[in-house]
């Protein structure tokens, strides 16, 4: 009970609930009154070595009793075992779960493994090549000093393209570096949604899509936002695109 602690039992157990910290920027800082003198050096208390000190210092100091205890259960209560279960007759482990990359082209959602991402960037100069440039092989993209082959999804799928250039679309834009071993490969996108994690039991058979083209790269439906995403059969779209342009 709070009224049988001496006054020195109360006070440790307020600094160990509320640390007492020199929080000078709440003062005279650049949250305060602004009349610290080191702010015409620093500019910024968040620059100031007395406010890193004091970050330090609540990074360093010992953790509640009974945390780390608290931690190991919730964590223990929330990790899947394999087991039986009554609905499906098995409980996912981690291993069942995928990553995907999720981005738009045209009206239509797709995605890939994110294990073939490599990197997606603000679009290139794409620049094309004579004789041998077309609306499928657009061109050669400099990436980060690495020139790739840039390739248009939209025409291997025959997917229909948006004519949007407002200045919201183009802003929205997108090029994709996915590849897998030694070859990669560009794609210009209409938007990317960002990575996202779904279970493989999540995966629907694709149903009739846009075109034949699509479904036939298409290797299942995920639902997401609710929407359809048509997650794409990554081996077999660049087994494609070396064997249609190189």
């Amino acid at each position: 009970m709070a009224n049988d602690l001496n006054g020195s039992q109360a006070q440790n157990l307020i600094t160990i609930d509320h640390p007492i910290l020199n929080d000078c920027w709440n003062q005279i800082g650049v949250m305060g009154d602004r009349t610290c003198g080191e702010l015409k050096t620093v500019i910024h208390c968040h620059d100031c070595p007395v406010y890193a000190a004091v970050g330090d210092s609540l990074l360093e100091r010992d953790p509640p009793p009974h945390y780390v205890d608290e931690w190991i259960t919730i964590l223990a209560e929330t990790t899947p075992e394999t087991g039986e279960t009554e609905s499906n007759g098995a409980i996912f482990v981690a291993e069942e779960a995928i990553s995907i990359m999720i981005f738009r082209l045209g009206n239509q959602k797709l995605a890939m493994p994110v294990r073939i991402l490599q990197e997606v960037t603000h679009p290139c100069l794409i620049q094309p090549l004579p004789h041998r440039s077309n609306d499928l092989f657009l061109g050669l993209v400099n990436i980060r000093g690495e020139t790739l082959l840039c390739a248009s999804l939209s025409n291997l799928l025959s997917l229909d393209t948006l004519q949007d250039s407002t200045p919201q679309s183009e802003s929205l834009k997108r090029m994709i570096v996915a590849g897998q071993r030694e070859e990669k490969w560009v794609f210009p996108v209409d938007e990317v949604y960002g990575t996202y994690r779904f279970h493989l039991s999540e995966l629907r058979d694709a149903p009739v899509v846009i075109t034949k083209a699509a479904a036939s790269y298409t290797q299942g439906v995920i639902h997401w936002e609710g929407e359809k995403v048509n997650y794409l059969d990554s081996e077999l779209l660049f087994y494609t695109l070396n064997h249609k342009i190189l």
